[in-house]
């Protein structure tokens, strides 16, 4: 069971009368889309209700608060909030350095082949400017081996690129260990921050990553088409900025001033026209975790998924993830012996158990207001 530590506060009970979902289901599936906060749903129903009696007469408000979603991100990463940028997508992100990146021919890019398409799609797409996607397995549980990708590296590596967490092994990398690795190799380190963003601790002063993308729709609680990208100030002007829009320069409300003078700032990165309501609805998520505080927040989902493990594995799962130390993640990926992963994925939904399939194994992906009465709703509607 859990911890009396845990038990003695009502902490996790409380945020899970924030989620309106676990009133109906047990979900498990944070590492796809995660439902929303009930303060989060608020906000899009006010927005709603704003822009629909309002017009654009509550513009500047709305500036205002997205605004203080960089600022909220930024206090996520210890960041300033001068290196964040605000994002549709992990996606978007990745492609601002893929793209604007100074690629000369014959330079390579590193990552794993096990990686989420967004994080391999952006680097095969250069090999039409000359530049190698250089692609290493890890191993059947997906872990990496850091000599392997130090050995995969040359004078050419300019960039590696690497997900936190493993979308479908829910491998945890450690990021010091990889970023010193990859800056000792003279490379630059590209991380997918997607899958541990929002609910494991990171801060960016202290681990050296150099560029990071991460949508808000899974950990972080927040909805689709509102992400963060941070770049390291180093290296802002490193980066060609692309789709250039009115939002891009530093004189962004004078629209008569037509001068390519970008914002001094990741801000340049963002275009034109924002996911206005997206970016209202993250604020909220951001701030109910900043609230609970990271270092809590992972305690509490490793102590989930470690009861998660053993009640499978006493109902005879076999499980793949790596639940070694500060390895473990949120997810954990595994077999039920004689059944279909996507078949018993539907059986599971029709019993109010929500998880996904994922290269033919089943995956939970617990958050912190998940509790025991989830898993043991999960284990006793396991098809046999």
């Amino acid at each position: 069971m859990f911890s009396t530590k845990t038990d003695s506060t009502d902490v996790w009970q409380s945020f899970r009368r924030q989620m309106p979902v676990s009133e109906k289901w047990a979900y498990f599936d944070h590492a796809a889309v995660a439902p929303l906060p009930a303060r989060t749903a608020a906000a899009i129903a006010r927005f709603s209700e704003q822009a629909s009696l309002e017009g654009d007469t509550v513009w500047p408000s709305w500036s205002k608060r997205v605004e203080q979603t960089r600022s909220l991100a930024a206090r996520l990463l210890n960041a300033d909030a001068a290196e964040v940028a605000l994002v549709h997508s992990t996606s978007e992100g990745l492609g601002l350095v893929a793209e604007g990146f100074p690629w000369r021919e014959g330079d390579n890019v590193v990552t794993l082949d096990n990686e989420f398409p967004s994080n391999q799609y952006p680097w095969l797409h250069l090999a039409s400017r000359g530049v190698e996607a250089r692609r290493i397995a890890p191993d059947e549980r997906g872990r990496i081996d850091l000599d392997r990708l130090a050995a995969a590296c040359d004078e050419r590596t300019r960039l590696v690129s690497v997900s936190w967490v493993g979308y479908a092994s829910g491998w945890r990398c450690d990021l010091d260990a990889l970023a010193e690795v990859v800056h000792q190799r003279g490379a630059l380190l590209v991380v997918d921050a997607i899958q541990g963003l929002g609910v494991f601790p990171l801060d960016v002063k202290t681990t050296p990553i150099d560029f990071l993308a991460a949508d808000g729709h899974k950990w972080l609680l927040g909805p689709e088409g509102a992400g963060l990208f941070y770049l390291r100030r180093e290296h802002l002007d490193l980066l060609r900025p692309l789709g250039v829009g009115w939002h891009s320069v530093a004189h962004a409300s004078d629209y008569n001033r037509i001068e390519l003078n970008f914002k001094p700032s990741a801000a340049r990165f963002e275009g034109g026209s924002q996911n206005m309501v997206g970016f209202l609805a993250l604020a909220e998520s951001l701030e109910l975790l900043l609230e609970l505080g990271t270092q809590a927040l992972s305690e509490r989902i490793i102590e989930v998924t470690d009861l998660a493990c053993r009640r499978l594995e006493q109902a005879g799962a076999k499980l793949y993830s790596p639940r070694e130390g500060n390895h473990r993640s949120g997810i954990v990926s595994f077999e039920l012996p004689g059944q279909d992963a996507l078949s018993a994925k539907n059986q599971l939904a029709k019993e109010g158990v929500v998880l996904s399939a994922r290269g033919g194994r089943l995956r939970l992906a617990a958050h912190a207001y998940n509790d025991a009465s989830d898993i043991e709703r999960l284990v006793a509607a396991l098809p046999r």
